[in-house]
C-alpha cells in the first residue's frame, strides 16, 4: 500500500515519500516518542505474501539490527501493523555511490577514503558473523558530511553465532543458489558455491576499481558474458584510466579481485589496514568521535594526522656479528615536521643526502652530517635521492610523491657538487649504482609488468606482481630486490646472468633494503601489520638473524662503508590547525603529539582539546586555549574532553581509569564535579544543551547498543 503524509504505522507518522526499490517503499517519518525524523521502509502487501521477500526483509532487520558502526546503516525498530511489515532506520541525507559516480571515476584520495570506510563497516559486520553478499554502488550511501554507510542487508548470511554454543543457522541461501548483483559477484557466487567474508572483499575490490576508473571491472554485453569474465578475466589496469592512482592502491585492488578466495585479503580488517597505510594515517572519516558540532564557529578547525618522519644514524655496526656487541647508539639527523622520502650516505660515510617534504611543501634535497644537526638545501629541482655512487654522482627521482609507498618517477643523474640533473629513464620505481659508478640498475614499469634491468635496457627479471626496492651488492655481482604480495613478501637476489633465488619470505611488511659492507648479508626492515618493527639480516645462504627492534615504524635506508646504518623513522601525530575568517595562513594550535580538537566556545575564541598520545600521559590531559594562539594552553585536568558548556565555564570530560563516570572541570575558578554513571561502561561523545545545565551524551551500557542519555 502507498502511505500518504499524516498516516501512521505504530508510533511513526509519515511525512513524505523518499523512494521505492525491490524490497519496498521508503518514507520520511517522525518518531512521535522521541521527536526525531527516521526512514520508514514498508514491505508492500503484495510482497507480504511472498515468503522469500518476507525472509529477506526479516533478514535485513536482523542483520543490520545487530550492528553498531558508523559505516553501517543503523536500524532502530521493526514491526508489523495490519499485516504490513516495516523497518525503521536512521534518516540519511546525501546520495548513493552510484549517483556520485555517474560513469566517471573519483579522485584517488576520495576513492581511497570511501574504500577505507566501507572496509571498516564490513569488518564490523564480519566480526558479527554477517556476510553482506551484495556490495555494490547502489548499496553504498554517501552522506553530506562524506561518511559512507553500507545499506541493504537483505541478502546477508549469518555464518557463525554471535555468542554461546548454539550452531549458526544461515538465513540466506547458500550453495546451489546464485545471489548477488551481476558485475559485483565474487567467483564463488557466480559458481553458486559457499561464500564467506572474502566474497565481500572481492565485491569491494570491484567497487573500488569502478571508483578509480569510472568503469565496471567486468562489464560485458550480457549477464552471462559478465559472469564468465568474473571467472576468467582480469580487468584492465587501473593506471590506464587513472594515472594518478598510487601503484600500491592498484596492487590492493588486484589482491581483492583474486579469483581464488584464499589468495585475497583474509579479512576486511586487513584490507582496511592496507588502505590506511596508503592514506598515511588511520583517519578515514568513520570515527564517531570526529563528528562534532561546530557551535557558533567563526573559526575553521581541523584535526589531522601528520606523518613526522626523521632520519637517524645507528652505530651497530653492520658486519659485526660477535656474540658480545656494544648496544646500538642512535643519533637523530632531522627534526622538522613532514615526510622524509629517502636518504643515502655520501662516499665519506659521514654526510647524508636526503629528500624531504617539510610542512606540505614539494620534496627537496638536503644534506646533513653526523657532526652537525643542521640541514642545507641543495639547489636542485623537486626530487629525492635513490643512490649515490662512490664518485659522488647521485641517482635521483624527479617529482616524486610524498608517501612511503613506491611511486613512479623520472630517473635523473646529477653530481653532488654541481650541474643540473640529466634525465635518464621514465616510469622508474627504484635505482642503484654499480660499484664502479658506471652503470645503473633500475626497476621500472613496462606496461602491466615491472622489469629489473642492469644495466638499463638489459632485463634480468620480468616481474608480476610488481617489484620494489633494489640494491646492488658491493662487488656488483648480485642485486637484492623485493617482490611484495599483500599476504607474503619475498626478498630475492639475482646475478648478472638473470639467475635468481629467494633469500627469505615473510607474511609481514618488508620496507627497506641495504647490503652489509662486506656483501655477505642483506639487511632489511619490516614489521607485523605496520607494527612491532624490526631490523634483520639475511646471509646469502638464507640464514636470518634479528639485529634489533624499534619502538616505531622504521626503514633501513643505507649502510656506510664503515658500518653505520641510516634509518628512516615514522611517527604519526595528531595535530590541530585553525584559520580565522579573512586569513589565508593556518595556525598550528597543537601542543604535543596527540592533540585532538573537540569543541569551540560560542564566540569561536577558545578551543577545548585533549592530548591522547605520549604527551598526554597514561590518562590523557584536557586543555583549553585561545584560537588566536596568543596565549599558551591551560591544563584543566586529566582525561579526555567531550564538550564545552555554552557559557564556556565548564568542560565535560571522561577518564580512562574511571569509565563509568563523567567529570565536569571548571575552566576558571571552581571545583571539579564527578557524575557517576552507574551501569554505564563507556561514555563517548556528547553536547551541552543551550540552558548550560544539562547535556546529551552517547554511551554504552551492557546488554544494549549505544544510546543517548540526558543528564
Amino acid at each position: 500500500m502507498t502511505l500518504t503524509a499524516g498516516s501512521r504505522l505504530g508510533p511513526y507518522e509519515v511525512l513524505d515519500a523518499l523512494g521505492s526499490g525491490g524490497m519496498g517503499e521508503v518514507y520520511r517519518a517522525r518518531d512521535a516518542r522521541l521527536g526525531r525524523e527516521v526512514a520508514l521502509k514498508v514491505l508492500p502487501p503484495s510482497f507480504a505474501r511472498d515468503e522469500e521477500r518476507l525472509r529477506r526483509f526479516a533478514q535485513e532487520a536482523r542483520a543490520a539490527g545487530t550492528l553498531n558502526h558508523p559505516n553501517v546503516l543503523s536500524v532502530y525498530d521493526v514491526g508489523t501493523q495490519n499485516g504490513t511489515p516495516y523497518l525503521v532506520s536512521e534518516l540519511l541525507e546525501g546520495t548513493t555511490l552510484r549517483a556520485v559516480l555517474r560513469g566517471a571515476g573519483l579522485p584517488p584520495r576520495k576513492a581511497l577514503d570511501h574504500a577505507v570506510q566501507i572496509a571498516r563497516g564490513l569488518a564490523a559486520a564480519h566480526e558479527k558473523g554477517i556476510i553482506h553478499r551484495d556490495i555494490k554502488p547502489e548499496n553504498l550511501f554517501i552522506s553530506r558530511d562524506g561518511r559512507v554507510k553500507i545499506l541493504d542487508f537483505g541478502l546477508a548470511k549469518l555464518v557463525r553465532p554471535e555468542g554461546g554454543s548454539s550452531p549458526a543457522v544461515s538465513t540466506g541461501t547458500d550453495a546451489g543458489h546464485r545471489l548477488g548483483t551481476v558485475g559485483y559477484m565474487s567467483p564463488e557466487q557466480v559458481q553458486e558455491l559457499p561464500a564467506d567474508q572474502r566474497s565481500d572483499i572481492f565485491s569491494l575490490g570491484a567497487v573500488l576499481y569502478e571508483m578509480l576508473t569510472g568503469r565496471r571491472a567486468f562489464e560485458r554485453a550480457t549477464a552471462a558474458e559478465t559472469m564468465t569474465a568474473i571467472l576468467k578475466d582480469d580487468p584492465p589496469a587501473i593506471s590506464e584510466a587513472s594515472p594518478a592512482a598510487p601503484p600500491a592502491l592498484e596492487r590492493i585492488v588486484t589482491h581483492c579481485l583474486e579469483k581464488r578466495p584464499e589468495e585475497r585479503f583474509h579479512s576486511a580488517h586487513d584490507l582496511a589496514l592496507a588502505l590506511e597505510a596508503i592514506c598515511g594515517s588511520a583517519r578515514a572519516g568513520a570515527d564517531g568521535h570526529e563528528a562534532r558540532r561546530n557551535r557558533g564557529s567563526r573559526f575553521a578547525r581541523a584535526a589531522l594526522f601528520l606523518g613526522a618522519a626523521a632520519l637517524a644514524i645507528a652505530a651497530f655496526f653492520a658486519g659485526e656479528k660477535r656474540a658480545e656487541r656494544p648496544p646500538a647508539a642512535f643519533q637523530r639527523l632531522t627534526f622538522r615536521r613532514g615526510s622524509v622520502l629517502s636518504g643515502r650516505f655520501t662516499p665519506d660515510g659521514r654526510t647524508v643526502v636526503y629528500g624531504a617534504s617539510w610542512q606540505g611543501q614539494p620534496s627537496r634535497l638536503f644534506t646533513t652530517s653526523i657532526a652537525s644537526p643542521e640541514s642545507r638545501a641543495l639547489e636542485l629541482p623537486e626530487a629525492t635521492v635513490l643512490a649515490i655512487s662512490r664518485a659522488g654522482e647521485m641517482a635521483l627521482m624527479l617529482r616524486p610523491g610524498v608517501t612511503p609507498d613506491p611511486v613512479l618517477g623520472t630517473l635523473a643523474r646529477a653530481h653532488l657538487t654541481s650541474g643540473a640533473p640529466r634525465e635518464v629513464a621514465e616510469d622508474v620505481v627504484d635505482a642503484d649504482w654499480s660499484p664502479d659508478g658506471k652503470d645503473l640498475a633500475v626497476i621500472r614499469k613496462a606496461g602491466q609488468r615491472t622489469h629489473l634491468e642492469f644495466p638499463i635496457g638489459h632485463v634480468l627479471v620480468d616481474g608480476s606482481p610488481p617489484l620494489e626496492l633494489l640494491r646492488v651488492s658491493p662487488r656488483g655481482d648480485l642485486i637484492a630486490y623485493l617482490e611484495p604480495q599483500l599476504d607474503e613478501q619475498t626478498l630475492w637476489i639475482v646475478d648478472r646472468g638473470g639467475r635468481k633465488r629467494p633469500l627469505t619470505s615473510s607474511k609481514q611488511t618488508l620496507n627497506g633494503l641495504a647490503w652489509s659492507p662486506g656483501g655477505d648479508e642483506v639487511w632489511f626492515t619490516g614489521g607485523e601489520r605496520f607494527a612491532n618493527p624490526w631490523l634483520r639480516a639475511v646471509s646469502l645462504s638464507g640464514q636470518v638473524r634479528l639485529v634489533t627492534s624499534f619502538p616505531g615504524l622504521t626503514n633501513v635506508e643505507d649502510i656506510s662503508g664503515d658500518g653505520r646504518v641510516l634509518l628512516r623513522t615514522w611517527e604519526y601525530q595528531k595535530a590541530i590547525f585553525g584559520r580565522p575568517p579573512g586569513e589565508t595562513r593556518e595556525r598550528d594550535l597543537s601542543l604535543f603529539d596527540g592533540s585532538r580538537a573537540m569543541d569551540l566556545s560560542a564566540d569561536g575564541r577558545r578551543l577545548l582539546f585533549h592530548e591522547s598520545a605520549q604527551g598526554g600521559g597514561r590518562t590523557g590531559a584536557v586543555y583549553l586555549r585561545t584560537t588566536d594562539g596568543a596565549s599558551p594552553p591551560v591544563r584543566l585536568g586529566e582525561g579526555f574532553s567531550v564538550a564545552l558548556s555554552p557559557d564556556g565555564k565548564w568542560a565535560l570530560t571522561t577518564r580512562s581509569d574511571a569509565t563509568s563516570d563523567l567529570f565536569v572541570l571548571p575552566t576558571g575558578p571552581g571545583e571539579p564535579k564527578v557524575l557517576h554513571g552507574g551501569a554505564i561502561s563507556y561514555w563517548d561523545f556528547g553536547a551541552w544543551l543551550p540552558d548550560g545545565r544539562r547535556f546529551v551524551i552517547n554511551a554504552y551500557e551492557p546488554g544494549h547498543t549505544d544510546r543517548f542519555y540526558l543528564q
